[in-house]
């Protein structure tokens, strides 16, 4: 007999929704430049339903970043477990491709930046390390690689993130081609 279906409570729901509304309202206009009400109305819920979810912007933030790298640890297990190459190389590679894929949708790439640019506020700094620790520790058990392998693979990754949000892609000077050479994403 197949298990019943989960039903989320309205709060439940909501607060999910929430979530996804936050990673896309912080990603184009910050921490700082988000106001509660901003995310309620891309939400559909008033800006007191999303305070009685959230006690502050911070808790706020804080959560969307989670979800933000819950879904980066996800699609970089996808990709180590379908790496054809099971070397700890290949499943590196298969990971940043998984990577890659991932942050086509730019909202979850923004919000990370963002997230570095407020990691002074004591709770998101501690959400981001918290979140890069829970990935460098995936990559490096999925992975078997060595700890400078992981390490460069997420420089590279950075790097990534800087071609990105620069659009270094469109510079046709020689240090930005020299940047972007051999860095895949979409």
């Amino acid at each position: 007999m197949p298990a019943p279906a989960v039903r989320l409570s309205t709060a439940e729901a909501r607060r999910s929704i929430v979530i996804d509304s936050a990673i896309q309202v912080f990603s184009l206009t910050g921490y700082l430049g988000t106001p509660i009400a901003a995310i309620a109305e891309h939400a559909h819920i008033s800006p007191a339903y999303v305070s009685k979810l959230f006690p502050n912007k911070e808790a706020l933030f804080v959560a969307a970043l989670d979800e933000c790298f819950e879904r980066a640890g996800a699609a970089l297990s996808r990709g180590a477990e379908t790496s054809v190459d099971r070397s700890p190389d290949g499943i590196l590679s298969a990971m940043g491709g998984a990577y890659a894929d991932l942050i086509a949708d730019r909202s979850l790439l923004m919000l990370q930046v963002h997230a570095q640019s407020a990691a002074t506020v004591p709770e998101i700094g501690a959400a981001l390390r918290r979140g890069i620790e829970a990935i460098t520790t995936m990559v490096r058990s999925s992975s078997g690689a060595t700890d400078e392998a992981v390490q460069r693979f997420v420089a590279y990754g950075q790097l990534c993130h800087l071609i990105v949000t620069t659009g270094l892609d469109e510079v046709p000077a020689e240090w930005a081609r020299l940047l972007t050479a051999g860095i895949r994403h979409p």
